[in-house]
């Protein structure tokens, strides 16, 4: 066979291989073949999750099957049983949830306490396991979707949780008792699995976390604000979940001296706060990306000062001298309106 046949026949062969592969794929054997002599386990989600939970085929190691058909409640009163679940329940008594749903329910749902969450407790105390009838929020025992959807349903989609459908974090299959710990009290407030949002958050974004380590920082580590200040955790319609419609919007709700309007706008101060500043920690004076000059001469590299970042001028003896630009507070010394200004004369930010 020629060269360039054998060019030719190449790709057609490589493609009817990855075919005949994904075909394979597709057959139902494994743990669900009739060969096998096991039964694939098939998902029996309560009335509450979505349909296409419902139907979902799980595979093989599954644990969590759903509560079989008309499966009774036991009641929170067996479940807090010296033998059972007295410990857990003493410890899940001392919390918000817990004093809500055991000394004031305020619906159907509350009163059920224990299997309001759990979901019917009744073969789990008949048999004295069937473990896989409940919902036990560990890790990988039940889908993330049907332990959210406990949480969410009926109880937390309104307010803070009105957007966490479609959201960052339920996209990416975080969930609810990643960040919530509803059977014992670790934090003061919101039921957090760590002792503040802080170390919460930091589970999974530790860049962020060893930014605010940074010398200058927002004011988390003292405890004067916290990561949800700016951002709401459970979704919203704006980018990086900000609690405002722009980056801008977040910071005015404290820096409100520098929204304006002014006479005279500087266009990267509109355009967006963070062109020069990182909110999460800098080594930099005042959260800055870059040191100043070099920061102001990223944009103003051709005008009436000299271009090299780090100028050095040189006296009537020929020495260099230290200029200005790079002495106290840099370009600012002279520019102190940067982020606008209102003077007549102020085009140069110069008043």
């Amino acid at each position: 066979m020629r060269k360039r046949d054998t060019v030719l026949v190449l790709p057609v062969l490589l493609a009817a291989v990855l075919l005949v592969g994904w075909s394979c794929n597709r057959l139902p054997w494994s743990s669900d073949s009739p060969s096998s002599g096991t039964k694939g386990l098939v998902a029996e989600a309560p009335s509450s999750v979505k349909a296409d939970i419902v139907t979902a085929q799980w595979t093989k190691g599954a644990k969590w099957v759903g509560p079989p058909p008309g499966a009774k409640y036991a009641g929170s009163d067996t479940c807090a049983t010296s033998e059972c679940h007295g410990e857990s329940a003493e410890k899940y008594h001392k919390t918000k949830m817990g004093r809500i749903m055991s000394v004031n329910p305020r619906n159907e749902k509350e009163r059920q306490d224990c299997e309001s969450c759990h979901g019917p407790g009744g073969p789990h105390a008949e048999e004295g396991n069937a473990l896989e009838t409940l919902i036990t929020f560990r890790k990988g025992a039940e889908p993330t979707e049907v332990q959210n959807a406990t949480c969410v349903n009926g109880c937390h989609e309104k307010g803070e949780h009105t957007y966490f459908a479609g959201s960052t974090h339920e996209t990416r299959g975080v969930a609810c008792v990643s960040c919530h710990k509803v059977m014992e009290p670790v934090s003061d407030r919101y039921n957090l699995s760590k002792p503040n949002v802080i170390e919460v958050c930091s589970q999974c974004h530790l860049t962020r976390r060893a930014q605010l380590m940074r010398s200058s920082h927002m004011p988390l580590r003292e405890d004067k604000m916290t990561c949800s200040d700016c951002h709401n955790p459970h979704g919203g319609v704006t980018p990086a979940m900000l609690r405002e419609d722009s980056v801008n919007e977040n910071c005015y709700t404290c820096h409100a001296e520098k929204r304006g309007p002014y006479l005279w706008e500087h266009a990267p101060v509109i355009e967006g706060c963070t062109n020069c500043h990182e909110p999460h920690g800098s080594t930099n004076p005042r959260l800055l990306k870059v040191r100043i000059p070099r920061l102001c001469q990223e944009c103003h590299i051709e005008s009436r000062h000299p271009t090299s970042p780090y100028p050095f001028p040189v006296d009537s003896l020929g020495n260099k001298t230290q200029a200005k630009q790079l002495i106290n507070r840099s370009c600012v010394n002279c520019h102190q309106k940067i982020h606008g200004s209102n003077h007549p004369s102020g085009f140069a930010f110069t008043n």
